[in-house]
């Protein structure tokens, strides 16, 4: 299809394929897109739904989300150590909180917060957790104002309400309380009677992508139309907010201006909410990263920098000290510098050290620095001055490390994460810098049996020689076929060089695939023989920017040749077939698999296409797609649609052509990913005759589900969908 073939659809005004069929589909609640949705998900009741098989498979996951022995995640505010904890009981889930030394025992004390399964039958709503965020009092005051985001349904517009720790109740509009209405947007404490507001004001104050263009400051007990503008962005932008930092004795006011994916600016606001209020632009290049933590600047690239006369690679991070850089100083540490091989997964503050998670070949590494005292001197910034650095040892040879400070402004603890594929999450509590082990608070059960798993990492040599690492998790005698557990293999769940492989990616947005325990996985596939496939390709953050760019906008096709090479690399090894094989993406995975689906539809037995972009034609037009114009293309502008159409699914789909069974999920509530890309394509594919099972959740927004009990059931769609096709 060229680009002269892209005509407008006269209602919309939007660009449409000609004689597109199908449209009818993107009207999301429609009556009869509903109607072709229900017809569709009762075919998939009355086929995949109605065997025992899935029951089991439903019931075993469900009993893993369900568990009362999960690690309950808790965030310290004030004394009290917080956590949101869904149940059987407890659908939506409860916000409690308990003590430290309680925490630290086998069945922690709880006291309840905010039970949301209440609240939504006494309001009428299908509420769903989206966060909170909590004001640090001044020295001495009570941690009482909150801030809770709520999602009628899970769609990403939500309402934020004022919420009163003490009294654990809302606090009505009517009584002062700060209340938004339902937008994408939200709310942000700069006192405890001022916020920042950043939601839909009305025609002309949201983006293209449906995201806020005007950062007010509100204050309590006024209209938020009387709020003043701090700042608005340009039509086009992609999203502006504000925020201001509550470290004791360096407050200051930001706001920042999202221009697209990887382009943004940083502006400190001066003299905040005073007739003298001026903005102040941090001048780094717009692609780089900016975090701002009491007298430092950390700036973490995304492309080459040079700047008074050095050189800092992509990839890298840099400090300095901020009212330093204000004043026209451009004298950097580098923290990190990557390698070929290693690149930076994140860095953590604590009350005095700095704590950098390096990916080394997609492994967790992490290295503490300390930053020089305000009493060094300005020649500490130098090059190879000060920032002492010392490692953390004892970490998992092949597993995934996450760090998060316990109190960054008063502590420097730390819990770290620790998990892989078979091994269940550990969460431990760590003072960095004191030389003490981590100590152990909570381990996660093991929901299935790992005896005679292993885990290896092998790298696939893509079409253009890249080398793409993957993990294989199964069996030895399955994964190692050439070993000796695969000679002394008796009767097993699958013949040796013919397992049930389920490859599993994603590829874009910068975002790294680590290794995690997951429970559902272990007991529905795992346990049963299944092979389970991560594929490190192109376009995720594994070894940085340059990683990620390397399968940008008309280099897209990369990371669907890495994809392929590790499909092919799979059968080359002898650990399974393509018959065998079955791949699943979700969203800009979704999309992976679209392709997949289109263009090598040998190299699989069946492919599952989980909320997924698929019409790269229309997607900058639905929902919040405008956004991703960064990420695959402009389609509206000629030239880029040539190399666009290249990885549409739905303008690549061919009817004579022969394809493995594919499975479709969405969700009604997706308001990110527009629903109408998987209806679309699946009702395009029925109507040639093809093997399509297709499944919409009427609530759960992106991420599919609204609870554990949807979870499940997604779930248990997925395993036994490709238990039927695979083996």
């Amino acid at each position: 299809m060229s680009a002269e073939n892209v005509v407008t659809d006269a209602p919309t005004g939007q660009p449409t394929t000609p004689h597109d069929p199908y449209l009818w589909l993107e009207e999301v609640e429609g009556r009869e897109a509903l109607t072709w949705v229900q017809g569709r998900n009762a075919e998939t009741a009355a086929t995949i739904e109605a065997t025992s098989e899935f029951a089991r498979t439903e019931q075993a996951v469900r009993e893993v989300l369900d568990s009362d022995d999960k690690i309950p995640d808790v965030s310290k505010i004030g004394e009290h150590y917080y956590n949101f904890w869904r149940d059987a009981q407890h659908e939506r889930g409860v916000w409690r909180r308990t003590t430290l030394d309680s925490y630290r025992t086998d069945h922690p004390e709880w006291e309840l917060v905010l039970d949301l399964d209440a609240l939504g039958e006494a309001e009428g709503q299908s509420w769903v957790w989206h966060g909170a965020s909590v004001l640090r009092p001044t020295p001495g005051g009570e941690w009482r104002h909150a801030l809770v985001d709520l999602s009628p349904g899970g769609s990403d517009a939500d309402v934020t309400r004022e919420f009163d720790l003490v009294t654990k109740q809302f606090v009505a509009p009517e009584d002062g309380g700060f209340y938004r209405e339902e937008s994408k947007g939200g709310l942000g404490w700069i006192d405890t009677d001022t916020v920042y507001v950043f939601t839909d004001f009305g025609p002309g104050s949201m983006t293209p992508s449906g995201y806020p263009r005007i950062v007010k400051r509100w204050r309590r007990g006024t209209p938020v139309t009387e709020a003043s503008v701090v700042y608005e962005g340009e039509p086009e932008d992609m999203y502006i907010f504000g925020w201001r930092t509550h470290s004791p004795g360096f407050e200051r006011d930001f706001v920042g201006r999202s221009i697209a994916f990887y382009d943004s600016e940083t502006y400190l606001v001066q003299d905040a909410g005073t007739p003298e209020q001026r903005l102040v632009k941090i001048d780094v290049p717009r692609s780089a990263e900016v975090g701002v933590k009491r007298e430092w600047m950390l700036v973490e690239l995304r492309d080459d920098w040079t700047v008074d006369g050095t050189t800092y690679l992509a990839g890298s991070l840099l400090a300095t000290r901020f009212e330093d850089f204000l004043a026209g100083a451009r004298g950097f540490t580098v923290l990190f510098e990557p390698t070929p091989t290693s690149s930076l997964a994140g860095a953590t503050w604590t009350a005095h050290h700095l704590v950098v998670n390096v990916l080394e070949d997609v492994k967790n590494r992490l290295h503490v620095l300390t930053p020089p005292s305000s009493d060094t001197g300005a020649d500490a910034d130098a090059p190879g001055r000060g920032w002492p650095r010392s490692e953390l040892p004892g970490l998992p040879t092949i597993g995934t490390v996450v760090v998060g400070a316990v109190d960054s402004e008063e502590s420097d603890d730390v819990w770290l994460v620790t998990t892989d594929y078979l091994t269940p999450s550990t969460l431990s509590l760590l003072s960095v810098g004191a030389g003490t082990e981590p100590e152990v608070l909570k381990s996660s059960p093991a929901f299935f049996d790992a005896s005679g798993l292993v885990i290896d990492q092998h790298f696939a040599v893509s079409d253009d020689g890249t080398r793409v690492p993957y993990f294989v998790v199964g069996r030895e005698e399955l994964v190692r076929p050439d070993s000796g557990a695969a000679a002394e293999a008796g009767s097993g769940a699958a013949p040796v060089g013919a397992a049930p492989t389920l490859l599993y990616g994603y590829g874009g947005f910068e975002v790294s695939l680590t290794p995690g325990y997951s429970g559902g996985l272990g007991r529905a596939w795992l346990a049963d023989g299944g092979v389970y496939v991560v594929a490190n390709i192109r376009g995720g953050g594994e070894y940085g920017p340059s990683w990620h760019q390397a399968a940008l906008k008309a280099k897209r096709h990369k990371a669907y040749e890495d994809f392929a090479a590790v499909a092919r690399d799979l059968v080359a090894r002898g650990i399974t077939t393509p018959e065998h094989l079955g791949m699943e993406g979700r969203s800009n995975g979704g999309l992976l698999a679209g392709n997949m689906l289109t263009q090598y539809p040998e190299l699989f037995g069946a492919v599952i296409v989980g909320v997924p972009l698929l019409d790269m034609l229309r997607y900058t037009h639905l929902l919040a797609g405008a956004s991703w114009a960064a990420e695959y293309g402009d389609p509206d502008d000629p030239e880029q649609w040539e190399f666009i159409r290249t990885f549409s699914p739905y303008h690549l789909f061919d009817a004579e052509r022969e394809y493995p069974p594919v499975l479709f999920t969405t969700s009604t509530k997706d308001d990110r990913v527009h629903p109408g890309h998987a209806r679309k394509l699946a009702a395009k594919m029925l109507a040639a005759g093809k093997d399509v099972t297709y499944y919409e959740n009427v609530e759960g927004g992106h991420g599919g589900a609204a609870n554990n009990a949807q979870a499940a059931h997604m779930a248990a769609i997925h395993y036994r969908f490709l238990r039927e096709q695979l083996g």
